[in-house]
């Protein structure tokens, strides 16, 4: 049983990357769905194939020519135990820009720089850069 299935979800994609896999298979689950679409469209992973038959999200990772990961840190900033909530005003920018925090709003899962755009807040859920 997995208590926290957005840390297993970041967990399997650090894995992953580490031994340099082409793609990795996670559980499927809308908020780790959607989590994934914000990846895609700021460019740290290739692309997402749902198979709810199956219930797994196959996530297809993004290297460069060099065999080196888009992703260089994943960091699961709120957890099941302690939530992490942030205002519109104190949405974190990381490493001048180039990371991205994820943020799940009443307007759905997005990227901090969406959400200060919307003037909206909510729960810290993951970092990348």
């Amino acid at each position: 049983m997995i208590h926290d299935p957005i840390a297993d979800m970041l967990t399997r994609i650090r894995n992953a990357i580490n031994r340099e896999h082409r793609f990795v298979d996670v559980l499927f689950s809308k908020m780790n769905q959607n989590i994934l679409k914000v990846f895609q469209a700021a460019g740290f992973i290739e692309k997402v194939i749902v198979s709810k038959d199956e219930r797994k999200i196959r996530v297809y990772l993004k290297y460069s020519r060099d065999r080196k990961s888009f992703i260089s840190k994943l960091k699961r900033e709120s957890s099941p135990g302690r939530r992490r909530y942030v205002g519109a005003d104190s949405l974190p920018v990381l490493q001048g820009g180039l990371g991205k925090a994820i943020v799940s709003t009443s307007h759905g899962v997005m990227d901090a720089e969406e959400a200060r755009k919307k003037n909206v807040g909510g729960e810290l859920i993951c970092s990348i850069w």
